[in-house]
């Protein structure tokens, strides 16, 4: 897939003629806004302005394909392959690897592009979880969110932001209210959320220090509370 009408018509020229170009397929366009064929592997030197939106347009196609070997800006690389615990772990690593397994494989050093640009650059690998996680994306991305709000901060910090119990409070109303049920007050849902980070013993944690399965138990109890995030 190609935006660039100047660079399709140089693959055709380059391609075509030879024993295999009757077996590629260009499509013209932007992949952010088409939708992508049926793929089993995708390899891309991508667009550093597009990276994070192409890597979740990724994940969320379907059927789920093998793998993605894409090059990215080193500094945005490392944070997809960031580990907990890493000081460049954050909700771009958090997302990325609940639903695929992120590797890095190689740095690319500028001198090797003409002419060369600002940045290093690296090659990462995204091989989709298959299984995919029985998990609502957007909850946990917005359970994330408010625990990146202010990354030094500990989690009962975080979660003390008047606007961000407020918006918990405005959308636990209107879920229960769809459901026709008796909504918390908004002291209830305060209480109730400080509630489970002390019992989960998650109030002093800090979000870089979170694992993946403790991220899926504290959105679990929210969810036992009534108190959503999307």
């Amino acid at each position: 897939m190609e935006i660039d009408p100047r660079m399709v018509q140089e693959l055709k020229k380059r391609f075509m003629p030879t024993p295999l170009g009757s077996k590629l397929q260009i499509i013209e366009g932007n992949c952010l806004k088409n939708e992508l064929p049926f793929f089993n592997v995708c390899v891309a030197n991508v667009p550093y302005a597009i990276s994070s939106a192409l890597v979740f347009k990724l994940l969320r196609h379907r059927p789920l394909f093998r793998c993605a070997v894409l090059m990215f800006q080193r500094e945005f690389a490392m944070r997809l392959c960031a580990k907990s615990g890493s000081s460049m772990y954050c909700r771009l690593s958090s997302n990325t690897q609940l639903l695929s397994r992120v590797d890095h494989l190689m740095k690319i050093s500028k001198a090797s592009f003409k002419p060369p640009p600002k940045v290093e650059s690296s090659v990462v690998r995204i091989e989709p979880k298959r299984p995919a996680p029985e998990v609502a994306f957007d909850e946990w991305d917005g359970m994330v969110k408010v625990c990146f709000n202010r990354p030094n901060k500990t989690l009962a910090g975080n979660f003390r932001i008047k606007a961000v119990l407020k918006n918990l409070f405005t959308i636990h109303t209107n879920y229960c209210k769809m459901l026709e049920k008796e909504p918390k007050t908004y002291d209830e849902v305060k209480d109730a959320i400080t509630e489970i980070l002390k019992r989960l013993e998650f109030s002093e944690r800090r979000m870089r220090t979170m694992e993946e399965d403790e991220l899926l138990t504290l959105l679990a109890a929210f969810h036992e509370q009534d108190i959503y995030f999307a």
